[in-house]
């Protein structure tokens, strides 16, 4: 859009200067043409906005239905990017502290308190103030008796995702964030780039079932390309995924369109054509086998916590391996449980909504069983699925979880507007996509300063939650803490909702 606007510009311009020449009437024209030029041009040039950027003039009027939208919606629910129920206030709420603009928001409560599924945290006569809840008390250190370089990590991270399927100036923009508040961005499967480097923010390196930035060129585990990233300064932790919420027990996709050949490099793959992973890895086959590839990561990285990411699968399973890392006394240094309601921008519609186990169930089961086995104070347990506000947090925390991921929320910071053709590669926003016409108005600067934003923020609004409870550290809350309603009469807490029930 942005060559038309110049078209329209190189084309008008000398026209109305030749109907000027002919008749001073024309010069009329110019009311309805300058300001034109001018608002397109300063679209052009500003930073703040992609979409204004990308489609200068035209893209304005995403803007003013934005405005109208709240008056006509405001009490009606939309459907989010997988279709499922949430009410819009989420949305705005990411906006609002990338922006840093108003926290508060008028005339009370806009959701319904008595429909079933509404949660809440019940406050403390005595609550606390800011200063009796630690910043400090809002990190968690990973890294089990076995690892040598534990890491000091937020409890509110990016979550996985790769370049390829996003561009390089929204992965950038990411770690700038990163950089700027002190968290971490993990990589996705799609191998660490320049991008992820150079604001040397943080880093969790994600190895999946392709092995990329750690292959061959047969496709196989390269201990050689694996040291060469996993020693890297801004690598902290690394983490093998076995399954993603979004499509458990499918391979990464990555269309055609978006293998460049800078992104076919660093994952040692040939460019322009799908690169579909394997469905399992190739390097193990069963629990020991799983246990032996952590240890040998942990030693070549040089004793850098080593993690598994899964979506919830059969018990069975998850208990041999609970099993095993108990007989052998070794095990990862934490544990990601991705929901199934886990987003991403290219699956099977059927994985999408009807496999893998929801986020709160999976990490209740996984939080149990290894409690079972007497494994849990040396595993940290990560959750991921829709987390995007200060109380999802709470709530994840309570259940179980140590700390979160994110990519939905900072996807909303970045500037995303859901339009919901992220496998196509022709994101408006300049995010998922690898069109560098598109990414161009993405501007890295003024967006990273939003992801921090967004983080910072959260985080404080988990600060003033806890200590509205009383509660001074995360590690307080339990699952009694967080009342569910299950009919317009009856509630529950999530403690008896989700009693330790595993025999």
């Amino acid at each position: 859009m942005r060559k038309w606007f110049i078209v329209f510009c190189v084309v008008t311009i000398p026209v109305a200067s030749f109907l000027i020449y002919l008749h001073p009437l024309w010069s009329l024209w110019l009311i309805i043409l300058l300001p034109s030029w001018l608002v397109g041009i300063y679209d052009l040039t500003q930073t703040k906005h992609t979409i204004k950027k990308n489609y200068p003039l035209f893209g304005r009027l995403r803007y003013v239905m934005e405005e109208l939208r709240p008056k006509i919606y405001q009490y009606f629910v939309e459907s989010d990017t997988d279709g499922t129920p949430i009410n819009r206030i989420n949305r705005s709420v990411v906006y609002q502290r990338a922006k840093r603009v108003l926290r508060t928001k008028p005339f009370g409560t806009q959701v319904n308190v008595y429909e079933p599924g509404y949660e809440w945290i019940n406050h403390s006569m005595y609550p606390l103030s800011e200063h009796e809840v630690p910043l400090e008390n809002l990190r968690v250190e990973i890294g089990s008796k076995h690892c040598s370089k534990k890491y000091n990590a937020s409890i509110l991270n990016i979550s996985a995702m790769s370049y390829g399927s996003l561009s390089g100036n929204a992965v950038e923009a990411l770690n700038k964030g990163a950089s700027l508040g002190g968290f971490a961005q993990n990589t996705g499967e799609g191998s660490i780039s320049d991008f992820h480097l150079k604001h040397e923010g943080h880093i969790i390196w994600q190895i999946g079932t392709g092995y990329f930035g750690a292959r061959d060129h047969d496709g196989n585990f390269s201990e050689e390309k694996y040291i060469e990233n996993a020693t890297r300064e801004s690598v902290k932790m690394i983490e093998i995924k076995l399954s993603q919420g979004a499509k458990p027990g499918h391979g990464g996709i990555l269309p055609a369109k978006k293998n460049t050949p800078e992104i076919a490099r660093i994952r040692g793959v040939k460019p322009f054509v799908a690169v579909i992973s394997p469905p399992g890895h190739t390097e193990f086959h069963n629990s020991d086998g799983l246990i032996d590839f952590i240890q040998k990561l942990r030693d070549l990285s040089g004793g850098k916590p080593i993690g598994i990411k899964l979506c919830f699968g059969k018990l069975h399973e998850f208990e041999e391996l609970c099993i095993r890392m108990k007989e052998r006394d070794n095990y990862p240094d934490y544990i990601v449980i991705d929901g199934g309601e886990g987003g991403t921008g290219a699956a099977p519609l059927e994985f999408s909504d009807s496999l893998g186990t929801p986020m709160t169930e999976g990490l209740v089961l996984a939080c149990d069983t290894l409690k079972k086995y007497g494994l849990r104070d040396q595993i940290k347990v990560l959750v991921s699925g829709k987390i995007i506000t200060g109380f999802h947090m709470v709530r994840a925390i309570s259940l179980g979880a140590d700390a979160c991921y994110s990519a939905r929320a900072m996807m909303l910071a970045l500037g995303c507007i859901q339009a919901l053709i992220c496998n196509t590669n022709k994101c408006p926003a300049g995010i998922a996509t690898q069109d560098k016409s598109l990414s161009w108005g993405l501007d890295v600067e003024n967006k990273g300063v939003r992801i921090n934003n967004f983080h910072q923020e959260t985080i404080n609004s988990v600060r003033e939650i806890l200590g509205s409870a009383g509660v001074d550290h995360p590690n307080k809350l339990k699952r009694s803490d967080i009342f569910r309603r299950i009919s317009p009469t009856k509630v529950k807490n999530l403690g008896e909702i989700y009693p330790f029930d595993i025999k």
